[in-house]
């Protein structure tokens, strides 16, 4: 095994790191920058969404281009667009600055997350081997996820908010320093193959109205959506060189993978922004105390990831693994949901949020090992992109759905005679309730179409035949 395939994973992975820590951090953070910038709680969705939505729409465009040009070029320039961004976020001082520049960072996000799965999976081709580097990658998520809660809530508390994204700039430098000496070169096919700009457009101006529509209640924007979703499809379908290849979707392991990490990506995202809002709003958390208090999630689930994640997938194979996570993510959120409104932190937080770590713990490894299992070599960039774009599009419009489900709930227990801080917590209580829901549907997709075709298999990936040469 030879160790430059490790060192470049540690800074894929450094890299993953930077994205990770700026989401936990900006979570932690939230209360403060909507008391400082005066954002309605709506409104303060968009300093996660605007992210998401750059991000979940441009990650297929920059996957096709890693596969044109090369993933190391693609990874740099991602770094580079990221950390200036971040230098912006830092700076700004009002609310359009804010949203404008988390947009451009989640621009910079999508371009070096999405030639990450893709390299890890070209460097690591022995199952193994393959198991126990998304194993890694999945820990170092959660320890980032980990080290954002905690940098943030002292941040926030000690210096101020701004700060949080400052600390993205000599990080950001750094690891682009050591990819570009690190990182093995790659040339790509090439640019005359094509990247599909005008559907990069229409996909991400569709997501970003879409999820306008479902905070504004606005049913013109709503349709205009589809419209354009619409008309994204139709351009994949008769474009020469589409950015979105449609014949990737025979593949029922391909379809089905993407379809689960978008409904657990919404699940996870929405419980760690309404979560982070239930514990400054209802409990009174100041930002130090609510980044402590996420630590559970973040610490167990990048245990298993790193430890344990691997070897359960070696003996029982990613689909059963991958059930056993789900099974327990909707139990942790269920307990949440149907918890008393003044949720007691050890007695009622507590074992909910380490559940959620061992869930995420065994789901995302063993999700990502499924989803890249089908995927030729020509398209592992397209394909990388494609599951994290599903993954961000999932969490940008399920945040979008719940916080607007909270927000109303809230309203109508709140005229119904209930005091503020109850109608809150009822709120809160019934989007964790939705988000169970959302995985118990996953279940049902993983069972109909990630089975193993095998009986009693449990190799650690599964392959498809139906896709076609």
């Amino acid at each position: 095994m030879k160790p430059s395939r490790w060192l470049s994973l540690l800074v894929l992975c450094t890299g993953f790191l930077l994205i990770v820590v700026d989401m936990t951090i900006v979570n932690v953070a939230l209360p403060s920058i909507g008391r400082d910038l005066r954002f309605t709680p709506s409104g303060l969705a968009w300093v996660i969404n605007a992210y998401l939505v750059a991000f979940g729409g441009l990650l297929l465009l920059a996957g096709r281009l890693a596969d044109l040009v090369g993933g190391r070029r693609v990874f740099l320039i991602g770094l580079a667009v990221f950390t200036a961004a971040s230098l912006a976020c830092g700076l700004s001082t009002s609310q359009p600055i804010l949203i404008a520049a988390r947009f451009i960072q989640g621009i910079g996000g999508a371009a070096s997350s999405a030639v990450i799965l893709a390299m890890i999976v070209t460097l690591f081709p022995e199952p193994e081997e393959q198991a126990k580097a998304f194993g890694v990658f999945s820990f170092v998520a959660s320890a980032g996820a980990a080290v954002g809660l905690v940098a943030g809530g002292v941040i926030t508390q000690v210096v101020s908010w701004h700060w949080i994204f400052f600390v993205n700039v000599p990080v950001g430098i750094a690891t682009a320093a050591l990819a570009h000496r690190l990182l093995p070169s790659d040339r790509g096919v090439g640019l005359r193959a094509g990247a599909d700009v005008i559907g990069a457009a229409l996909v991400t101006a569709a997501l970003m109205l879409g999820v306008y529509a479902i905070v504004a209640a606005s049913a013109a924007m709503g349709l205009l959506s589809i419209a354009l979703l619409g008309g994204f499809i139709v351009r994949q379908a008769r474009v020469a060189r589409p950015m979105l290849p449609l014949r990737l979707f025979r593949s029922m392991t391909l379809s089905g993978a993407n379809a689960v990490q978008a409904l657990m990506s919404a699940a996870f995202l929405s419980f760690f922004f309404l979560a982070s809002l239930y514990l400054e709003r209802v409990l009174g958390y100041g930002p130090l105390a609510l980044g402590l208090g996420f630590l559970p999630v973040a610490v167990v689930m990048g245990c298993f990831s790193i430890r344990f994640a691997a070897s359960l997938v070696m003996r029982f194979g990613a689909f059963r693994v991958l059930l056993a996570g789900q099974l327990v993510v909707a139990l942790a959120l269920s307990a949440l949901g149907f918890g008393p409104d003044r949720l007691d932190y050890v007695r009622d937080l507590l074992l909910p949020m380490a559940l959620l770590g061992l869930g995420g713990g065994l789901c995302f490894p063993a999700l990502a090992l499924i989803a890249m299992s089908d995927a030729p070599a020509a398209d592992s960039g397209l394909a990388s992109g494609l599951l994290n774009t599903t993954g961000q599009v999932g969490g940008a419009l399920g945040l979008a759905i719940l916080a607007t489900v909270a927000v109303a709930r809230s309203a109508a227990v709140e005229a119904g005679g209930s005091a503020a801080v109850s109608a809150l917590a009822g709120g809160y209580h019934t989007a964790w309730l939705v988000a169970a829901t959302a995985v118990l549907v996953t279940i049902g997709v993983t069972l109909a179409t990630l089975r193993p075709r095998v009986a009693g298999a449990v190799l650690p990936v599964q392959t498809f035949t139906e896709e076609a040469a």
